[in-house]
């Protein structure tokens, strides 16, 4: 009993000692300290279509493969239920694809033969349904020509399960011709899973094209726009830049479909549809049925930026198909039409209105330039060949365009031979900023708050083009975006703005992912065809990007930037504009931890904000059913003489906001 007795003592004057240990974390902030200016471009966001971002998601089109030229099947996403491939169908029809004698973009039309009205239906599925609100009206169009007979109007209606009419409505035929329809119809209940029925009054043949759906209420009004929730998720992060389109998505398993800007502009029903790369990349996630419409181009991406107020940064294909696929080149004497395209999307986006690409934006409804500042060549190719072509790129944009900022990239690791390779070859060629990716465990974040501390502050900057703490391991679909990614993240990204002379972009990556559509976890914003939501992640980046501030200044703990002591985390920035000093603090530790802040330097005013984002278990998550689980708190905190005592809570990220006399 002794011995236990004194065992137990022990143990208890260990943990005090430990305790004591710890103590009280002091951290000087100096306010007049500026160590560098925090770029407007900070805090970004990358968009790709993966995971039904696109076409399913962003892009508010409804209908799948709404013209009918998936290579795979002409017919996926549409169900003619009375109709047999086998019959006459006498009493209902079938539909066949025809295919246009002179049209690339646009290749293939679908003529209806109807034999019976009563028994012939056409319907589409959507993507994994589709999301209709009561009381809210959706546009129809599409293209029609009288073929042959007495055929005289197309009923459309929103059915659910048992052919249940959820809102109808109908369209009077009147044209041998192409025509363009239009009409809209009224929800008149809430499901995630509609589809779009059509039936048809009288018999013969009748050719139909560009059958599309769009909710009234996009974002901005804009009539076949964007989904107008998802971009308010963007838009709340005040992003710096967006990043677009990809991602693997620019280099194509192959080159014949690698991301092709110039067929994505101009009007839609000519814009080639393409496979997506991702649809059969992960065969624990097999998805054949997605495609690319190109709804969303460079013109959509280029005015979502200006929306965002964000700078546009495309990435173009530098001729290296994606070297985890087939890893295809073009040779250098070919490389003309590619470094061409480079030359030809800058005068898309800055050029004058009488030049040839300067014009089209004019006619989509543009004429003020997009004021582009930033090009990347290629997306995270390696090794030699991509250094080749990266020389070529550089020298012919610098040539026509020399203020144009140029992003290289230093392949798809943080470390090891390929990321050597290309960051001692780009620091050679006075590259003005590389792109680093790191899809990594939560414990790397944390052990990596100090990467870039040693960094040239004479070099490259750095653009942290993607990244994202793994739960699980690269690429696992079961990932998860839990808190203890979130904060990890948070504790790194403390390390990115202490670094702020070298690291100029970040963003988060992938972007968003549909909750029935994707292929990769973990993702920022996840989404059905009703709900989105913001994962924890998503908070610690809205909560960094909307304090970033105008310039960086010192934080120390007995004289040192604090990078993981006591499992604690800190940067702080000054924001010229706001008069504010703001100090960010994340606690990675599973206990309390008392810290007091001295602002020395400016005098500040009394009362402050604090905004703390915490949750008790490493495992928690944001969800459709909890959305706002994981979200920021904000509370008024008070100085005395500069002087902040702060309880930060566990596994909690905290800013710190105090504004200046």
């Amino acid at each position: 009993m002794i011995k236990q007795r004194l065992t137990k003592a022990i143990g208890l004057s260990l943990m005090l000692n430990a305790f004591l240990a710890v103590g009280q974390t002091d951290l000087e902030v100096d306010i007049n300290n500026k160590i560098a200016g925090i770029q407007p471009t900070m805090y970004g966001v990358f968009f790709e279509d993966i995971n039904f971002a696109a076409d399913g998601g962003l892009y508010a089109e409804m209908i799948k493969n709404r013209s009918f030229e998936f290579t795979v099947d002409p017919f996926l996403g549409w169900d003619q239920p009375n109709s047999d491939k086998h019959s006459f169908n006498k009493n209902s029809g079938i539909g066949s694809i025809v295919k246009y004698a002179d049209n690339t973009g646009n290749t293939n039309f679908i003529r209806v033969k109807v034999n019976d009205d009563k028994g012939y239906e056409l319907i589409n599925e959507g993507f994994r349904g589709m999301g209709i609100k009561e009381g809210e009206s959706y546009n129809l169009y599409f293209s029609a020509a009288k073929h042959s007979g007495n055929i005289s109007k197309i009923n459309v209606e929103f059915i659910g399960e048992n052919n249940t009419v959820l809102g109808e409505t109908s369209v009077d035929i009147t044209s041998t011709d192409w025509t363009d329809y239009t009409a809209q119809i009224l929800a008149t209940n809430t499901l995630a899973k509609a589809k779009l029925k059509f039936t048809f009054e009288g018999t013969g043949e009748i050719d139909l094209d560009m059958i599309s759906l769009f909710p009234v209420d996009t974002w901005k009004g804009r009539e076949k726009g964007l989904r107008k929730d998802l971009v308010q998720l963007l838009y709340d992060l005040d992003p710096g830049f967006l990043r677009f389109p990809g991602g693997c998505i620019v280099e194509g398993r192959t080159l014949a479909r690698r991301y092709q800007w110039k067929k994505t502009v101009g009007p839609i029903e000519n814009r080639e549809v393409l496979v997506n790369r991702w649809n059969t990349e992960f065969n624990h996630r097999l998805t054949p049925d997605y495609y690319q419409s190109f709804g969303l181009g460079f013109f959509e991406y280029f005015q979502l930026s200006e929306d965002l107020g964000a700078e546009p940064l495309p990435i173009l294909s530098c001729g290296m198909a994606c070297q985890f696929n087939s890893g295809e080149l073009v040779p250098m004497d070919e490389l003309d039409p590619y470094i061409q395209d480079a030359i030809d999307l800058i005068e898309f986006a800055n050029g004058a209105i009488d030049t040839p690409w300067g014009k089209l934006r004019n006619e989509m409804g543009h004429p003020k330039p997009f004021n582009l500042k930033y090009i990347g060549v290629g997306n995270e190719q390696w090794g030699p060949d991509y250094i080749e072509r990266y020389k070529v790129f550089e020298q012919a944009i610098k040539a026509q365009y020399p203020e144009m900022i140029i992003v290289s990239g230093s392949g798809p690791f943080p470390d090891g031979d390929y990321f050597e390779y290309g960051m001692e070859e780009l620091k050679k060629l006075n590259a003005e900023i590389i792109d680093e990716h790191y899809y990594c465990s939560p414990e790397w974040f944390r052990e990596n708050a100090t990467r870039y501390d040693s960094y040239d502050r004479n070099g490259p900057k750095i653009f942290a083009g993607e990244y994202a703490a793994q739960s699980v391991a690269i690429a696992s679909p079961e990932n998860r975006n839990n808190w203890e990614c979130a904060f990890s993240e948070a504790a790194f990204m403390t390390g990115l703005e202490r670094n702020a002379e070298v690291v100029n972009l970040t963003s988060y990556a992938p972007l968003m992912a549909h909750e029935e559509g994707w292929q990769w976890t973990p993702d920022m914003i996840w989404f059905n065809n009703l709900q989105s939501y913001g994962t924890a992640n998503y908070q610690v980046q809205k909560l960094f990007s909307t304090n970033r501030g105008t310039d960086l200044i010192s934080v120390t703990n007995n004289g040192k930037a604090l990078t993981g002591q006591n499992e604690l985390y800190a940067s702080a920035v000054t924001d010229s504009g706001t008069n504010e000093v703001i100090v960010k603090v994340v606690n990675t530790s599973n206990q309390s931890q008392e810290v007091a802040i001295n602002l020395k330097g400016e005098k500040v005013y009394k009362k402050g904000e604090l905004i703390v984002l915490k949750s008790e278990n490493l495992e928690d998550e944001n969800s459709f059913e909890n959305p706002d689980k994981i979200v920021p708190v904000t509370a008024e905190i008070q100085n005395k003489s500069g002087r902040i005592q702060l309880d930060l809570q566990p596994y909690s990220v905290s800013v710190i906001k105090f504004k200046t006399r």
